[in-house]
């Protein structure tokens, strides 16, 4: 019976840290409950998302103040036609003391939004 009243317990806490999370994104992000019951759904899922919308909707905003409430990391990659893997991935470099170093590329974060990457070859799709 223990194990049910947990179960309760952890579902009960997970509709208040959804609701916590929901008010602190709806702070910035206004009139568009139903895109951030879904961004916070896709996160929770471990999932990805795809926004789609016309320009000035706000989703770098949503996605940036996203990562800002739950305190994780965020990069966003303009994907462009002369985009090579290495500039989202990174590369290594010959340091000062000759020893190479690798430098992450924005690839390296929690939350990552990759705008339009249709524009961009398919060698640099590949890499994400």
């Amino acid at each position: 019976m223990s194990n049910n009243t947990s179960d309760a317990q952890a579902v009960d806490q997970l509709g208040i840290k959804y609701e916590s999370l929901k008010n602190e994104i709806g702070k910035v992000i206004v009139g568009q409950e139903e895109v951030i019951d879904l961004l916070i759904l896709s996160i929770f899922c471990k999932g990805h998302s795809l926004l789609v919308g016309v320009p000035g909707l706000a989703k770098t905003l949503l996605v940036h103040t996203a990562a800002q409430a739950l305190g994780l990391s965020f990069n966003r990659i303009q994907f462009t036609p002369d985009l090579m893997p290495s500039d989202i991935v990174g590369s290594e470099i010959l340091d000062e003391n000759r020893n190479f170093k690798f430098l992450k590329g924005p690839l390296f974060s929690n939350i990552i939004l990759a705008d339009e990457i249709n524009r961009t070859p398919p060698k640099t799709q590949s890499a994400l």
